[in-house]
């Protein structure tokens, strides 16, 4: 339903989660991690979601952070944070972890949770108008290793203490200059370089994406914690796959092949 705070649609092969308070620019509250966990599970285990697109609603934010007027409800002290933290967390892990590549399609303020929300994503699309920034330096916050390592790895631990330290907004010109994001598109045509992404990934082997999904997951970890036996029979599963078959064919056929994920 298109009236909650964060919702699912589904168009083809790709799944849409929507966050959907763009009176507050998307801001995020405790009720609203919880949708979105429902939601990656059930795109999760529908075979024929490819992709999912991540974005916000209105046209002003993708996702500004969280609810700021719910924390004196929500994050009045260390053990409310604690909560807090514990609740959102398991909402960016489940991103951050669901098997299928994700895109935050991004338009406008893209701040502080928001950041962390679009680093889970493995791919960032936004439009010009689009803005960037982590102010916890600003209100006070505490933004832990997980959140510094991974905005570390798209942009570099140097730009990443720039961002922190200065907690200003960068524009999208600057965004893909150092490499947070991957493409600028005018208002008009972010849908159109969305769309094409999601459609090169569907029509893909989904085995392949797959295993290079869970490798980079892997490469994110110390040599010694990768689960190599893993994707080895990941690797393995590939080969012995009727897809494998299908593409050996197509090419040999000349045609696009219909990957099935078997």
């Amino acid at each position: 339903m298109q009236d909650e705070k964060i919702y699912a649609r589904r168009d083809g092969a790709v799944g849409h989660v929507v966050f959907n308070n763009p009176a507050k620019l998307n801001a995020v509250s405790l009720d609203m991690w919880d949708r979105l966990l429902a939601i990656l599970g059930d795109f999760a285990a529908d075979g024929a979601v490819r992709c999912v697109v991540v974005s916000g609603a209105g046209g002003k934010a993708f996702v500004s952070g969280a609810d700021i007027s719910k924390f004196e409800s929500e994050r009045a002290n260390a053990e409310a944070q604690e909560r807090y933290n514990a609740i959102s967390g398991r909402g960016y892990e489940a991103l951050y972890d669901f098997p299928k590549p994700t895109i935050a399609k991004i338009t406008g303020y893209c701040i502080g949770g928001g950041m962390n929300l679009a680093a889970c994503c493995d791919l960032r699309f936004c439009n010009e108008g689009a803005r960037f920034g982590v102010p916890a330096a600003r209100l006070g916050l505490g933004y832990g290793l997980m959140r510094i390592e991974r905005l570390a790895t798209i942009i570099g631990l140097p730009r990443a203490m720039e961002m922190l330290f200065t907690a200003r907004q960068y524009s999208s010109a600057e965004a893909l200059d150092i490499g947070l994001v991957h493409r600028v598109a005018g208002d008009a045509e972010l849908d159109a370089v969305v769309a094409e992404a999601t459609g090169q990934i569907a029509q893909n082997a989904p085995l392949t994406i797959a295993l290079a999904k869970a490798a980079a997951r892997e490469l994110a970890k110390p040599d010694q914690q990768r689960d190599h036996a893993r994707l080895e029979r990941m690797t393995q599963a590939c080969f012995d796959s009727q897809d494998y078959v299908e593409g050996r064919r197509a090419f040999m056929e000349k045609r696009k092949p219909v990957f099935q994920g078997k």
